[in-house]
């Protein structure tokens, strides 16, 4: 690491920031840590002063990477608005009413528009008439209406006054589900609220920033664009989302048969774009002179273009980190400067890191550096292993390199977030790359020259043609048998093992060094140790637990690799529910084999004994008995002889505690969240039945129970 500084110093910032997110202890600290780091090095250098060849310091070095860790700390707790007393988080009461402005390019979905505030004055109690200066964001929902009365699509800057009080972002209620409050809250959102359309009035229009305002507009324009010239809407949803990252025509089966493909990398704006974008740049300005190829004017104009593709772009963050990262190597060549593409990624990643710290968790973020780091490392050794001698060969290895070098930073990453691994990766990603080269540039002229008559006629229907054909080739990859590895887990200790086997197998091959090889034999070992202790536990679980799932019931009886779930949810009209709140789950369990089953049936089969009739539901399994409550009728006067294990009460069908005590004797009762909440509240209120044990999945989370 001695030739690459940068990277050193985004690994200290990144450790600072890391604890500062784990342990968000008192400002002071890393004050105290910073003023002696920096008085060590100042010691040290004020002591070498007069030395013509200054020692290498373990001191000196550790002294600044600690600098670096403290810049991270300071960053994150200066971008935390928590901090602020006038931030909304830090509110005792929710407003009644407030005032925000939208701050983000809204996202269409199905039913609603998903917009972004940022929130300027609130009013607090219905009693009160004035406003008060009031800092934080909001996620909202807007519903779009019907089709006689539809809701306007809003606009960056609108300001908004709405009626009704946001909320708090619920925390995960499931094992492994995805961390939605945490993921918004590194983006400085707390609150969220769904609105109807008469819950909000547009009192004005004020862009917070005028640059990114023109982006938005830049945005809009070569969206509609691009939509009028391409034409059908399976091409046009490809080229959209990767020329301009507008996803909204994108059709869920095709962004499945990318994924199954390993390419579904190509389908949001990223660097990759830049980076072709880059690369037609320099080849067209090869007709130039040498001599004239590295001139400022030169250099502008590759600026010039790469910006305004990111502000084209609405300025998405990918796009920006790339542009940055291109921009300090054409700068470093304009100066002279030797250009190292891994120092130059890190002193990217070490500005954007400056500006934003939360970036660092952000899975786009790690696999986009991640991915440039593998290339920029392997692919000049890997090059050498194989010397095609036709052009054309050249150039499919050259791809099919650039791929494996991607693909071996990123699948440990990708398994460990997405839980799949797309098998047929490497027949996709050249083609698809290959094709890629050939559209971004395409679009680029298709914006602008589409104005001009018969000109812009063709080059959309050239742009049609190539969307069409890569929509077909990864068509053909992603329905080969067996595309798509799903259902793999990997844990946080496991993840880092993989990296650092990555990490001193490449070192091993590089160096012949038998330390590196000693090392990736001990980590072999505690690798495999890990696995085989993650499955002996999965083969042995033994499991009920009643899941959180919005105004539904789904319990699930885990036994070994295999589960079953009762639920009342209809997964084969839609499987969003479950995609999002349980398929982490069961991954993360081992699940292999997954039965389910509707609560609404009269039998199901084994190994679960289950029988339904109008106003409850009985099963066993294990020799546990679990028992659903959908309502207790006046007319219908039922009471079960023997002691239930778990009571599930469903739908608001008990509203005191009494009620229930004259139906069934319980050991455990737990009400889900196809309750009512005021009547969960008003019951969880009521003094509980002796010996009952009460669970309320929305007060106290997930209910678990293992033997």
């Amino acid at each position: 690491m001695r030739g690459y500084p940068f990277f050193r110093y985004v690994g200290g910032m990144l450790a600072g920031i890391v604890l500062a997110e784990a342990w968000p202890v008192s400002i002071w600290w890393p004050l105290v840590i910073g003023l002696g780091a920096a008085l060590a090095f100042g010691v040290i250098l004020y002591t070498n002063e007069h030395r013509l060849i200054k020692p290498l310091s373990l001191v000196q070095g550790l002294a600044v990477l600690s600098l670096f860790g403290v810049v991270g700390w300071l960053s994150v707790y200066l971008n935390t608005p928590t901090h602020r007393a006038s931030h909304l988080a830090n509110a005792s009461t929710l407003p009644e009413a407030y005032e925000a402005v939208v701050t983000n390019l809204p996202e269409s979905r199905a039913k609603t528009y998903k917009v972004e505030l940022e929130l300027r004055q609130a009013r607090f109690g219905a009693n009160q008439r004035a406003f008060q200066p009031v800092t934080g964001r909001v996620l909202v929902y807007l519903d779009k209406g019907d089709s006689l009365h539809p809701t306007p699509v809003p606009q960056y800057g609108d300001v908004w006054l709405v009626a009704g009080p946001p909320r708090l972002v619920d925390a995960p209620m499931n094992p492994g589900e995805f961390d939605f409050k945490r993921f918004l809250a590194h983006r400085s959102i707390f609150h969220q609220q769904y609105l109807r359309t008469w819950q909000r009035t547009v009192i004005g229009n004020e862009p917070p920033n005028r640059l990114v305002a023109l982006a938005y507009q830049t945005n809009r324009w070569a969206d509609s664009l691009l939509t009028a010239r391409v034409g059908s809407r399976a091409e046009y949803g490809i080229v959209n989302a990767m020329i301009l990252g507008v996803r909204d025509d994108l059709d869920p089966a095709q962004y499945q048969t990318y994924a199954a493909a390993g390419a579904v990398h190509i389908l949001s704006v990223s660097g990759l774009h830049v980076g072709i974008l880059f690369l037609v740049l320099n080849w067209l300005l090869k007709l130039l002179p040498r001599s004239k190829r590295n001139s400022w004017w030169v250099v502008g104009v590759k600026l010039a273009v790469l910006w305004f593709f990111a502000l084209m772009t609405g300025f998405s963050a990918p796009v920006l980190r790339s542009a940055l990262m291109f921009s300090f190597l054409l700068m470093a060549g304009l100066l002279n400067r030797t250009q190292s593409l891994l120092n130059t990624l890190a002193a990217s990643a070490l500005l954007i890191l400056c500006y934003d710290p939360f970036a660092a968790f952000s899975a786009g973020f790690q696999l986009s550096y991640l991915a440039v780091a593998g290339i920029g490392a392997w692919v000049p050794y890997l090059n050498q292993l194989v010397r095609p001698t036709t052009w054309i060969g050249i150039k499919l290895w050259e791809l099919t390199v650039v791929a494996v070098a991607a693909q071996l930073l990123t699948f440990p990453l990708g398994i460990y977030y997405f839980h799949s691994f797309p098998t047929y990766f490497l027949l996709a990603n050249p083609i698809v790359m290959l094709l890629s080269a050939v559209l971004v540039p395409l679009s680029i002229a298709t914006l602008a020259l589409g104005w001009v008559p018969w000109v812009g006629d063709w080059l959309g229907w050239l742009l049609q043609q190539v969307a069409w054909l890569m929509n077909k080739s990864v068509e053909l990859v992603g329905q080969l048998p067996g595309a798509m590895l799903a259902d793999m887990g990997l844990s946080l200790p496991g993840l880092l093992l993989v990296y650092g086997l990555i990490w001193t197998g490449c070192l091993t091959l590089l160096t012949r060094n038998r330390t590196y090889l000693s090392l990736t034999a001990a980590l072999s070992l505690c690798f495999a140790a890990l696995v085989i202790y993650e499955q002996q536990q999965q083969d042995e679980q033994q499991r009920l637990t009643v899941h959180f799932l919005p105004r539904k019931t789904a319990v699930s009886l885990t036994s070994s690799h295999r589960a079953t779930i009762l639920t009342d949810d209809d997964w084969q009209a839609s499987s969003r529910n479950y995609e999002f709140y349980l398929k982490n789950t069961f991954s993360q369990w081992g699940i292999d084999s997954l039965t389910v089953g509707s609560l609404r049936a009269d039998t199901l089969g084994a190994p679960l004994a289950y029988r339904h009739f109008p106003d409850m539901a009985l099963a066993v399994w294990r020799n546990r008995s679990i028992l659903f409550i959908n309502r207790l009728s006046a007319y219908r006067q039922w009471r079960l002889p023997a002691v239930v294990d778990y009571v599930v009460l469903r739908r608001t069908a008990v509203r005191d505690w009494a009620s229930l005590s004259q139906r069934v004797v319980a050991r455990h009762v737990i009400l889900d969240d196809s309750n009512q909440a005021e009547a969960t509240d008003s019951l969880l209120a009521q003094p509980a039945p002796a010996g009952v044990a009460i669970h309320s999945i929305r007060r106290d989370g997930v209910f678990i129970a293992e033997w």
